[in-house]
């Protein structure tokens, strides 16, 4: 991975972004403890000598506008304070935090609290919810504290329930409704007031595994449709790999690496990371624009001598019409099985019966198609051929990926 994936950096409309952010808790937070942890004290010493607990230690990272960045670590990584700087609900011990350039931690008062509410909304993992308020009045409860008329907060709570589903619930109360229903309620009630960013902090970790993976399938399906820009924070690596465009590992107040789902999966920067990462169903998330090899279709005029050349070790090589979509595919087999029967005719080798695939399909889709040991044909949404995915790379890359976590565990224990 390179550097701007490790520190953080990114190119686009950056609309989060925090520059060496300290945050320690204890009565003096800028004084020895601070000097202690900026010096790269660990974080347990930290607290040994000093009595005070750092919560975050030199931490970069940006948000581009529009995408799902998750904030993935265990209890007492550092997620939740990194979240809390974001909205001011923590002061910073040392550093910036600027949301769309304005820098968070120089507001106050009633331009804190605008801010807040105008730019951000936050669903939470138990779901505070108003349990004598209707649901419709516990969607729109945000717009009321910002004296929105009731007629335009009401129009505003419907079209948020709309995009989680519950319209129909509108006049009921929250206990009429189950856990993931009341979450969705929760989630609605971030939309209503339309905000730029949404901060969602363990926001499905109380729900049963169905549900939870329910709300996940949701809230990227809203996603689809709203674009906002989600800093989300779980301690499941699974549902971090699952729901992030990109995801950032804490430790202990750090940033241990930040990287695509696919990049945390196949490089992981630390053992740390491979610790977690080993449990991990490769193929639900390695995708096959990771592995695919350049396509090289061959001419449908050549012989068929001239074609079984160009198969080499491969399991087969694409024939293409005039506007490039796959339309027969040479194996060795198949072309050596017709010349034994004497030809040299290059159609009487070709075969019809494979499969094609998209770039950002996973490889666990692809597993009983990869049985047939034939080639897929990796194409564009025109169909147009863009790769070759051999069978052969699936399992090469697996078992890269596995010995590199190998290689990380004996560098543990050694």
């Amino acid at each position: 991975m390179g550097d701007d994936a490790a520190n953080g950096s990114i190119e686009g409309d950056e609309i989060i972004r925090l520059n060496e952010v300290y945050k320690i808790f204890g009565p003096q937070p800028r004084g020895r403890a601070f000097e202690l942890a900026r010096s790269g004290v660990p974080k347990n010493d930290v607290q040994r000598l000093s009595g005070h607990v750092v919560g975050l230690t030199d931490v970069n990272f940006s948000v581009k506008r529009g995408e799902i960045f998750v904030v993935m670590g265990l209890s007492g990584s550092g997620k939740s304070t990194a979240i809390r700087m974001v909205n001011k609900l923590h002061d910073v011990t040392h550093g910036e935090v600027l949301v769309d350039g304005v820098d968070v931690q120089k507001l106050d008062g009633t331009d804190l609290q605008e801010f807040r509410r105008e730019k951000m909304g936050m669903v939470f993992q138990h779901f505070a919810l108003f349990p004598h308020r209707k649901v419709i009045d516990n969607v729109g409860y945000g717009l009321k504290v910002q004296k929105v008329d009731r007629s335009e907060r009401n129009e505003a709570a419907m079209q948020a329930l709309s995009l989680v589903g519950l319209a129909a619930f509108a006049e009921h109360r929250p206990a009429q409704l189950s856990g993931g229903m009341q979450q969705r309620v929760g989630l609605a009630r971030a939309l209503a007031s339309d905000p730029d960013i949404l901060l969602m902090d363990e926001a499905f970790s109380a729900l049963d595994p169905l549900i939870r993976r329910q709300m996940q399938d949701e809230m990227m399906e809203i996603q689809a449709e709203v674009h906002k820009t989600i800093l989300f924070i779980t301690h499941d690596l699974n549902e971090a790999l699952r729901i992030g465009d990109r995801v950032c590992i804490m430790k202990d107040g750090a940033v241990v690496q930040i990287g695509t789902p696919e990049e945390i999966l196949t490089e992981p920067a630390t053992g740390y990371v491979a610790e977690f990462v080993q449990d991990v169903d490769q193929g639900r998330v390695i995708k096959v624009h990771e592995v695919m090899s350049e396509p090289k279709p061959i001419p449908s005029d050549l012989s068929l001598s001239d074609a079984l050349q160009r198969v080499d070790e491969i399991a087969g090589r694409f024939c293409c019409d005039a506007t490039g979509k796959p339309v027969s595919l040479l194996t060795a087999a198949d072309g050596l099985r017709a010349r034994g029967m004497g030809s040299n005719d290059l159609k009487k080798a070709l075969r019809t019966d494979f499969d094609r695939c998209s770039p950002d399909a996973t490889l666990n889709e692809l597993y009983a198609a990869a049985g047939r040991g034939l080639s897929i044909a990796v194409v564009d949404d025109d169909g147009t051929l863009v790769g070759n995915l051999d069978p052969r790379l699936i399992m090469e890359e697996m078992g890269r990926v596995e010995q590199l976590i190998d290689g990380f565990e004996r560098e543990v224990f050694m």
